[in-house]
């Protein structure tokens, strides 16, 4: 543990993947220090960041501890149990987002309560506990039925594609909580990432297209191509209202789906997110910066883009990457390589790639290079 005495406002946050690693540069240029809870002392920020803890964030005395010193206390994942964070904003800490916030990131039927209270355009669902509710679902809005677990999925877990009764019974029966969701036939995936301050301040950056495989995110496009000015309009203003309505502070990243008929809200995150890595490089104002500003309750910076498009492109497993930085670097000298100090295993996001210029198939193409290059060592 430092022992070192603060000479900036002291953020700490809960959690040492990527994001808080992502959040450190930002943090050296504001003057700002940054505290993290760690599992362990080889976990991605805690390879960078100088003040890490070790602790669990499930545990109500570590997090009051590590929260000792801190201005504000924010988060690198939604996992930390909802009571704690309560009880944390009850001891007087600073806690950005806040539970009452943060829950709906937690908890996908809670979630889909809130914004179908607030008319935010959202698939038919309800909570299922039985193949019964699932088959009585499936006969008001068809199969497919998407099942989902209320809490703790990401990157493609905790969801499954029922097709008929049979699909659906395995899953119920292993005790997970549910909801089903009707099927969204959509043409593809967007996303918005807006900021909001305590003091109500909000922005957003332009509307994204983010390209799945396998239920992981393999490509970001910014800004979405084709995509209606009135559509991305619209799009902004429900991730704008969502905030607002449910009193975030720091930053929200909303998941669409584009259909024939218009957007839906697909999921929600309280932090920064996999969608807007690429403003570390093609904003004004990377998101990083942008959630310390409104977790400190800063001024917001703009979210203008510094090129017509950027491509950010996520590197998924590969081995010996390494040593093909050089074939990358002088293929492209104007490509960005981030790596997030992280053991190489299959299907994990172990770093990613930016490109920006002024036409989308070229940068598009400049991204790709260098991803599948260095994640399988041959040519995109």
């Amino acid at each position: 543990m430092s022992s070192y005495s603060p000479i900036g406002p002291v953020v700490g946050i809960v959690g040492a993947g990527q994001l808080a690693r992502m959040t450190q540069q930002p943090a050296i240029a504001l003057g700002v220090e940054l505290r993290v809870l760690a599992n362990a002392p080889d976990e991605s920020a805690a390879r960078v960041i100088v003040d890490t803890r070790l602790g669990d964030y499930r545990d109500l005395g570590d997090l009051r501890e590590f929260a000792k010193g801190c201005d504000v206390i924010t988060f690198d994942h939604e996992h930390v149990p909802t009571e704690h964070i309560r009880a944390l904003a009850a001891d007087g800490i600073a806690v950005h987002p806040g539970a009452d916030a943060l829950v709906h990131a937690q908890d996908k039927a809670v979630m889909r309560e809130r914004l179908t209270a607030i008319g935010a355009p959202c698939p038919a669902w309800a909570r299922v506990t039985s193949t019964s509710d699932v088959s009585g679902f499936a006969q008001e809005h068809g199969w497919p039925v998407v099942l989902k677990a209320v809490r703790g999925g990401y990157d493609g877990r905790g969801v499954w594609m029922c097709r008929e009764i049979a699909d659906a019974e395995e899953v119920v029966a292993s005790g997970v909580p549910l909801m089903a969701e009707a099927f969204v036939p959509f043409e593809r995936e967007l996303a918005v990432l807006v900021a909001r301050s305590p003091h109500g301040q909000g922005v957003s950056y332009p509307v994204v297209e983010t390209v799945q495989q396998d239920g992981i995110c393999v490509e970001v496009l910014a800004p979405a191509p084709g995509l209606d000015p009135e559509d991305a309009a619209q799009a902004q203003r429900i991730a704008l209202e969502i905030a607002d309505s449910l009193g975030v502070t720091g930053l929200l990243a909303v998941e669409m789906f584009q259909t024939a008929s218009g957007l839906v809200v697909n999921e929600l995150a309280m932090r920064p997110h996999n969608s807007g890595h690429w403003t570390i490089e093609g904003s004004l104002t990377s998101q990083f910066e942008q959630h310390l500003r409104a977790v400190l309750d800063l001024p917001l910076g703009s979210p203008a883009m510094t090129a017509p498009v950027a491509v950010m492109a996520n590197l998924i497993g590969g081995e010996e990457i390494f040593h093909r930085y050089e074939h990358v670097m002088a293929h492209d000298p104007g490509i960005k390589v981030h790596f997030y100090g992280k053991q190489v295993r299959p299907g994990r996001k172990i770093g990613h790639v930016t490109a920006i210029g002024d036409d989308l198939e070229t940068v598009r193409a400049r991204a790709r290079h260098a991803a599948v290059y260095l994640t399988t060592g041959e040519y995109a």
